[in-house]
């Protein structure tokens, strides 16, 4: 057995995993196609200058760094090679890194293409991204990310209409039990605002975020050992523990921050669109306080989608960033997107068999090879199958028929075209139902119509 193996968080993906990825891709991009969004693509790598900083502390961190070319260890100081001064020595020894996210990347790519996009610009992009994690079940070090973004305009029937996306394309894979939480990043800094933490926000909302894997009672010990006060620690309590429908925690979400205007705008916000997307009929939207999406350039509204039961984490986020440009010189520019978390819904649809069976139809119809004088008769009925519209192959090799046939149900290809000395001298062939263990001998000239019938049953 070959120890030949990819490295820790990536993966080979066979034929049959490849078509049932484009299967989601495929969904994902019509989604967003029939709202007017245009494909774009970045590049795989980009300076750390543009990366740094954008995430968070525990982010950065994750960035997978690209040494430099040559010898790069000349322009480093021998002295923090000695003290093993990480950051100082990566400085210098590292200028790029991949892309750890596709929102950065679009919101470089608006700012060097400004005068070529019209705004409000909305993009999808389709590309894998890297992060330097530990690998475990549902998470990789390589994986796929499907955004959409609307940048150019603060609308709130932006987030209403990527909202309506995320319910759509669940639906269309069969996902019928996803929830999709919903929360405004402003009500966070209202939180904070009323302890009186407003400089330390992100801390804040990093370990809020951890809520649904350590629980309330270690989010709180690890606010403490972060020095928040007993009496912010009690505020947050209640906060963690608002409970009820839609209507009912926006009350208490008011009662509790009736002190914090911004706090009031985050719950008046998430009221409007809540009435947006009754109109328009999203399915399985809550509102979740607690939910905190640990990345430092949301500002307003942010939403999460999970499986009601839980069984593999987030399979897509998103949300409101109003800054996210500034760092690159564009000011005012707010924009909202979401992440279709590609790899996980994988995952869930392998769990629960909803792909359908189509996809492992590797091709339509195989025509036996016999022999080589009837190879021109043989490719001839080729190129009329696939003018027809279905895949076709000719056995490479004039093998024995079982060979033929056990290779054929090996690609689980459902049809099978003999056409032997006795049928190129009727101008027929036989046409065989690997599916049912039928066959028929239809004419040449009836091929087109042999094979609209004999597809629609398999």
């Amino acid at each position: 057995m070959s120890k030949v193996n990819t490295p820790k968080g990536t993966r080979d993906f066979n034929p049959l995993v490849f078509v049932q990825r484009k299967y989601i891709f495929d969904t994902i991009a019509k989604a967003f196609q029939l709202s007017g969004f245009l494909p774009i693509e970045t590049p795989s790598m980009e300076n750390l200058s543009v990366l740094n900083g954008k995430y968070g502390e525990e982010g950065d961190r994750l960035i997978f760094k690209i040494l430099n070319s040559g010898e790069y260890l000349k322009k480093v100081d021998s002295k923090a090679l000695i003290e093993k001064d990480l950051k100082q020595v990566t400085s210098k020894i590292s200028e790029k890194g991949l892309r750890y996210d596709l929102t950065v990347p679009f919101a470089r790519y608006v700012v060097q293409h400004l005068n070529t996009i019209t705004l409000p610009f909305k993009r999808y992009q389709i590309q894998p991204v890297w992060r330097a994690e530990r690998p475990q079940k549902g998470r990789y070090r390589e994986f796929f990310q499907c955004d959409g973004d609307i940048i150019g305009t603060t609308s709130l029937l932006n987030e209403m209409e990527l909202l309506k996306i995320f319910d759509s394309v669940y639906s269309s894979l069969g996902l019928t039990d996803i929830i999709i939480k919903l929360n405004n990043r402003k009500i966070l800094t209202g939180l904070s605002e009323i302890i009186g933490e407003q400089s330390r926000l992100t801390d804040m909302t990093v370990v809020i975020d951890k809520l649904d894997k350590i629980g309330i009672e270690k989010v709180q010990d690890e606010l403490k050992s972060k020095g928040f006060d007993d009496e912010g620690l009690s505020t947050i309590k209640a906060f963690l523990e608002i409970k009820g429908d839609n209507k009912a925690k926006l009350a208490q979400l008011s009662q509790l921050l009736e002190n914090s205007p911004i706090g009031l705008k985050g719950i008046e916000e998430l009221s409007t669109l809540l009435n947006f997307t009754a109109t328009v009929k999203v399915q399985r939207l809550e509102i979740d306080p607690t939910l905190a999406r640990g990345l430092n350039y949301y500002t307003g509204a942010i939403f999460e989608a999970k499986p009601l039961d839980d069984s593999i984490g987030s399979i897509g986020a998103g949300g409101r960033y109003d800054n996210l440009t500034e760092v690159f010189g564009l000011k005012d520019m707010s924009g909202v997107g979401l992440s279709f978390g590609a790899d996980r819904i994988y995952d869930l649809m392998e769990m629960r068999n909803l792909f359908p069976k189509h996809l492992s139809r590797t091709c339509d119809v195989l025509v036996i090879n016999f022999d080589d004088q009837l190879l021109t008769g043989a490719l001839d009925i080729v190129e009329k199958v696939k003018a027809n519209g279905h895949s076709c192959m000719l056995y490479p090799e004039p093998a024995k028929m079982k060979k033929q046939m056990k290779y054929a149900n090996s690609l689980e290809i459902p049809l099978v075209i003999l056409y032997g000395e006795d049928e190129a001298a009727h101008s027929k062939f036989v046409l065989k139902n690997m599916q049912q263990g039928t066959q028929e001998t239809f004419l040449i000239k009836e091929l087109k119509s042999a094979l609209k019938k004999t597809i629609i049953n398999i």
